[in-house]
């Protein structure tokens, strides 16, 4: 059962960056394909962007797309996301999400992920 950790949020101004970090312990890093998601008060958890196991795939949502970059370091057991050209409507907490490898694809949808971590808050500001 594969653990993990967030971090890297924080407050930004609008057109700034941040980069997240998702460190896992406690499984194979490598057989996990992983995930972003976010969420804010009243809404879905919603599909930011993923990875596949072996890093070969990568998936975005439209909001993010040319903006935010997935990737992920097996030898460190850590998944990233890079967030350039920030928004306000990019203000949400972030989540990171695991899934043992079931295919060489990426996943989108939140049900398809077992493991989450705790969340990181990031706030754009105008």
């Amino acid at each position: 059962q594969v653990q993990l950790v967030e971090s890297g949020g924080g407050l930004v101004q609008a057109g700034g960056s941040l980069r997240l970090s998702c460190a896992a312990s406690g499984g194979t890093f490598s057989m996990y394909a992983m995930g972003w998601f976010r969420q804010v008060p009243g809404k879905e958890r919603e599909f930011v962007a993923a990875i596949s196991w072996s890093g070969s795939s990568t998936g975005y949502a439209d909001s993010v797309k040319g903006r935010f970059t997935i990737s992920r370091d097996d030898a460190k057991n850590t998944m990233y996301l890079q967030m350039n050209s920030l928004k306000p409507e990019d203000t949400a907490v972030y989540y990171c999400a695991a899934r043992f490898r079931s295919s060489g694809s990426y996943f989108t949808n939140v049900l398809d992920y077992n493991y989450w971590g705790q969340g990181t808050q990031v706030t754009v500001s105008s």
